[in-house]
């Protein structure tokens, strides 16, 4: 286990109210090991799996291979990216790339009128997109409650 997934593991696990339900992970480094992951997801009987951004690259390349193996073993998953859910994944919340895009361009603005980059402010993600995906929601025979759509910044029908 890397110390991202040390740290990730050991977050989750202390915020999570005694008794509420079991956190189970599992380190996916290859496409290869997608499969293993989501059969073991289904194995343990978790009631989801969360895909973390830590594979960036890996996962939202071979996005609709994730979401193509985890509809055929009916899987919830709760994506970073909105494109996941686009690609057929339940949920998806995270910081809006076209956000992030639009301010990497201001940057590269300043620095070509002269700024230093280390006289540069770090800035976090200031746009989050929570999207459901109803139609996988009805594929794995689950009810969206009323509140999360109504909270949610799209919903694909």
């Amino acid at each position: 286990m890397r110390a991202g997934e040390r740290i990730l593991n050991t977050r989750c696990t202390d915020i999570l109210p005694p008794d509420s339900f079991g956190l189970s992970m599992t380190s996916v480094v290859c496409c290869a090991k997608v499969v293993q992951a989501i059969r073991c997801v289904e194995i343990r009987s978790c009631g989801a799996l969360l895909v973390n951004p830590d594979l960036l690259l890996l996962f939202f390349f071979q996005r609709n291979q994730l979401v193509t193996l985890a509809a055929r073993y009916p899987v919830p998953t709760i994506h970073y990216a909105r494109e996941l859910a686009d690609a057929g994944g339940l949920i998806s919340y995270g910081a809006s790339f076209a956000a992030l895009y639009h301010q990497c361009g201001n940057y590269a603005g300043r620095i070509l009128k002269g700024a230093k980059p280390a006289d540069l402010p770090v800035v976090q993600p200031t746009r989050f997109e929570l999207v459901i995906n109803l139609k996988a929601a009805k594929a794995l025979g689950l009810t969206v409650p009323t509140t999360l759509l109504v909270a949610a910044d799209e919903v694909i029908e």
